[in-house]
């Protein structure tokens, strides 16, 4: 029976079966700040095992200070917080949840989209602060979809997933992507290739579903969004850094785009407070995932790769 350490709780139902063939702590709640990695050297231990979050640092230094660790079982698909290069010197398995988060994700996309789009919040506001008298004909005007084009950049599992949605909404799509894509996924989405360039300045809507590397940090600086049209939208349920913070605060406030929809942020949980004063941002707290349908699942995958991995049998999900 090995010692597995959950580093905080997870939604009920996600750890099914764990607890049955192993000891396992669940941590309690970050405050604050959240974990630092002496907090979390302290909670991991002497633990075989550990299933993490985005938001646990697992550096060099954590693994470091856990000799005993075995496997890390990421609860997410991104493994921005995890050093791979620390790991695979320390000979451990790392696993990560993906497909799982596809669907959830995508509808979370169109959910910033429209309500970006339609200015959803603000309408919200006019009616809460009793400012609704009658119909009125230019009251708060928003974009309509049809007929428009919703640019791509990364159609992976999740872009695709929002392709396949606009097409619903009688959308054009063209898609970046910086290696080749899926012929398959291609022809499924109904999108077209095209250079970023071309998704920038020819899109009423561009939203982001690339991964976080050196090649897509700060993709989209001043000079990438100075080429999108002014009444365009961007989303971003990707990574925060993709867009350096800044830039889209000086595009906003220059007119250079119309609005923005972001799940997540360069320095979460910071979020620039530059954005915090536009009517056309919608900011939302990295929920993409966050359905119980998808919550469990998660952990379910963590489940099937820590219980495979002390059977001594091969491991599903694993990133390295």
């Amino acid at each position: 029976m090995a010692q597995i350490v959950v580093t905080r709780p997870l939604v009920d139902g996600a750890l099914e079966g764990l607890a049955s063939h192993h000891d396992v702590t669940v941590g309690s709640p970050p405050s604050g700040d959240g974990l630092s990695e002496q907090s979390l050297i302290d909670r991991i231990g002497d633990a075989r095992a550990i299933i993490t979050t985005v938001a646990d640092p697992i550096t060099a230094d954590v693994v470091a200070g856990c000799p005993g660790l075995e496997v890390i079982a990421q609860y997410g698909v991104g493994l921005d917080n995890v050093d791979l290069n620390a790991a695979a010197e320390a000979d451990i398995t790392v696993t990560h949840t993906p497909g799982v988060l596809t669907d959830a994700t995508a509808d979370f996309t169109w959910a910033l989209l429209l309500a970006v789009g339609r200015r959803v919040l603000e309408a919200d506001a006019f009616v809460r602060e009793g400012h609704f008298e009658r119909w009125e004909t230019r009251t708060i005007l928003g974009m309509e979809l049809a007929g428009k084009t919703l640019g791509i950049i990364g159609l992976g599992r999740i872009g695709a997933a929002v392709a396949r949605r606009a097409l619903g909404f009688g959308m054009d799509v063209i898609f970046y992507n910086r290696s080749p894509a899926n012929p398959t996924v291609i022809r499924e989405s109904g999108a077209t290739p095209a250079s970023l360039e071309t998704v920038l300045t020819s899109s009423d809507v561009v939203s982001l579903h690339c991964p976080h590397n050196e090649d897509s940090h700060h993709l989209l600086d001043l000079e990438a969004l100075n080429m999108m049209r002014p009444e365009a939208l961007l989303i971003n349920t990707a990574r925060g850094p993709v867009i350096k913070e800044a830039d889209l605060v000086e595009a906003l406030d220059a007119g250079m785009i119309a609005g923005a929809g972001l799940d997540v942020f360069e320095e979460e949980p910071d979020v620039h407070p530059g954005l915090m004063n536009h009517d056309r941002v919608v900011l939302a707290p990295h929920l993409a995932s966050a359905t119980v349908e998808a919550r469990i699942r998660m952990g379910q995958m963590c489940v099937e790769s820590l219980l495979a991995y002390f059977d001594g049998e091969d491991v599903p999900h694993r990133a390295r």
